[in-house]
């Protein structure tokens, strides 16, 4: 593992508490390493998600699944169609 990315997969499990989520950072780049953790830790590549499954994966670490799902696909992330039938990870 390199020197920056355990620097950031630390600062990302302070982020959390008993395996949960304490709160979404403000700040931009601080959300950003904690978007890029969930959707490496939460979602396959190459798997197609419906809505559902997202939300249930969100709500294992937080209460608030729609914003976090809603932050993974402005960053992304989490690819979903206009239709907004499903959800696959990207990048």
């Amino acid at each position: 593992m390199s020197d920056t990315r355990s620097r950031s997969s630390h600062k990302v499990s302070a982020l959390f508490s008993g395996g949960r989520l304490t709160a979404i950072p403000r700040k931009q780049a601080r959300r950003e390493q904690l978007l890029a953790h969930l959707a490496e830790t939460l979602f396959e590549r190459d798997r197609v998600y419906s809505e559902s499954e997202v939300n249930d994966a969100l709500l294992s670490v937080h209460e608030d699944c729609s914003a976090l799902r809603r932050y993974l696909v402005v960053a992304g992330l989490l690819e979903r169609p206009a239709d907004g039938s499903s959800y696959r990870r990207g990048r």
